[in-house]
């Protein structure tokens, strides 16, 4: 039997889109002959998935995993090409498999936790359900010292996961679901990084109000207004969604807590989908028979 090289199973999945083990078995069956591994894939439908690998999946679904104990959360995105099979119980099944693997190795690293079973559970289910599907990302989110995680998921397409030193597993939920309602830009307002605040500053420069101000004045409105532009962007200032008459960060010190940070995930974002444009497709097609 020839030996099989990595560069000849990189060459073959290359050529045919389909996962490192599944090009590594057809190698070993054809003795090391690439085009009779095509060949017996082909015969097989094995490069059914191989055709899907080239079509956008933009839509899918969040899932999270909270530890009982609420001193870490991770969180997964897979993406599927329509909503339709997001929501079929298959589809679920692979993305809580995939999610309990992230949870137990506490690992974001998505190709080496796809490497072996799960992607051979991933090439079975665009068999069956004719899909492209793709794990596109995971984290992994530990609590502070005194602290929690908690979680929110909306509609299985908005996910988030958030830090609270202090506090307790309801309050840090609920500030899951305010960042999944209001999307903030950032926790708390000193987490904004310079280069945006020099940008904004540069947007309110550019105002017609601020044509030939002194200099001093202008200062002092451009640092209002950046004041102003934090407070609506940063978790911790914005009216929190459940009684807009407290902010985020007052609510969580009411329970004891303060709020460290969030992450959240929305399915398909920036993501670029392909518009298909099906009579032109259809017209192709038929010049083409």
């Amino acid at each position: 039997m020839a030996a099989i090289s990595a560069s000849l199973v990189k060459e073959l999945r290359e050529r045919t889109g389909l996962g490192m083990m599944e090009c590594k078995k057809a190698l070993t069956e054809a003795d090391g002959d690439i085009e009779r591994a095509i060949e017996d894939l082909r015969k097989n439908s094995g490069l059914k998935a191989a055709k899907k690998a080239g079509r956008t999946a933009a839509e899918g679904a969040v899932v999270t995993r909270v530890a009982d104990d609420g001193r870490c959360g991770v969180m997964l995105e897979v993406n599927s090409e329509t909503d339709f099979v997001a929501r079929d119980d298959n589809f679920k099944a692979f993305a809580e498999k995939v999610v309990a693997k992230v949870f137990e190795t506490r690992s974001e690293d998505v190709a080496a936790l796809m490497d072996g079973e799960l992607e051979t559970a991933r090439e079975q289910l665009v068999q069956k359900i004719g899909e492209n599907i793709s794990v596109r990302r995971a984290v992994v989110v530990e609590a502070p010292a005194d602290g929690v995680v908690g979680a929110y998921v909306h509609s299985g397409r908005i996910g988030v996961l958030t830090q609270l030193k202090g506090g307790n597993a309801d309050a840090a939920k609920d500030v899951a679901m305010h960042v999944a309602a209001i999307n903030p830009l950032v926790a708390r307002p000193e987490d904004m990084p310079q280069e945006q605040l020099d940008k904004e500053k540069a947007i309110i420069l550019a105002q017609p109000d601020m044509a030939g101000k002194p200099e001093q004045i202008a200062e002092k409105m451009v640092q209002g207004r950046l004041k102003k532009y934090l407070a609506e962007v940063s978790l911790t200032e914005q009216p929190f969604v459940k009684d807009p008459n407290t902010s985020v960060a007052d609510y969580v010190k009411s329970h004891g807590g303060e709020v460290v940070g969030f992450t959240r995930f929305e399915v398909g974002e920036g993501i670029e989908k392909e518009e298909v444009d099906f009579a032109k497709e259809v017209m192709e097609q038929a010049r083409r028979s």
